[in-house]
């Protein structure tokens, strides 16, 4: 978290589940739509200790189903603020999945959630900045500057002309 205004490391969290008959499709695998559920759930907590206010899911991107998760299996969903904006910030969510013992994990989906943070009347508040580290961190936090101007075209709320992050990227 920030204090008195300095941005700080990373805000991560990881959240454990069980797959249980009710989560699963006539295949034995977990519907999309529960592990889903889960992700925004995983992702919002982390947003929200990032923040140290309430949020609001606005925007998810980049949802993989690359393996499915079978009845039984223990999922791990770990989270990671990739950067913060001015009344947002970017969640990277990877899903990993294990027998019940912990071995045999593979990483199973992933995608990236975006918050707005709330004050008590729930208007936008500014969010804490954050402080990447390690070059995977900052890998991370230079390209959320790119997914979010693709959001914001997609939302109709960015000029294409406008996104300079994109171009530039593009351009290189």
């Amino acid at each position: 978290m920030t204090k008195k205004g300095k941005p700080v490391h990373l805000s991560k969290t990881t959240m454990t589940e069980m797959v249980m008959p009710n989560d699963t499709n006539p295949l034995g695998n977990l519907m999309g739509g529960n592990l889903l559920r889960w992700m925004d759930i995983g992702a919002s907590i982390c947003a929200a200790k990032h923040c140290e206010s309430l949020v609001v899911t606005v925007s998810v991107d980049l949802v993989s189903f690359d393996e499915p998760i079978l009845l039984g299996e223990v999922v791990t969903i770990e989270t990671t603020v990739t950067r913060a904006f001015n009344t947002s910030l970017e969640i990277n969510v990877q899903v990993y999945a294990s027998n019940i013992q912990g071995g045999d994990t593979r990483k199973c989906n992933s995608a990236y959630f975006t918050f707005v943070s709330l004050n008590d009347d729930k208007t936008p508040r500014k969010v804490p900045k954050v402080l990447p580290i390690t070059d995977e961190e900052i890998r991370l936090y230079e390209s959320a500057l790119r997914r979010r101007q693709i959001r914001l075209i997609q939302a109709g709320k960015l000029d294409p002309k406008q996104a300079d992050e994109i171009r530039d990227f593009i351009n290189r």
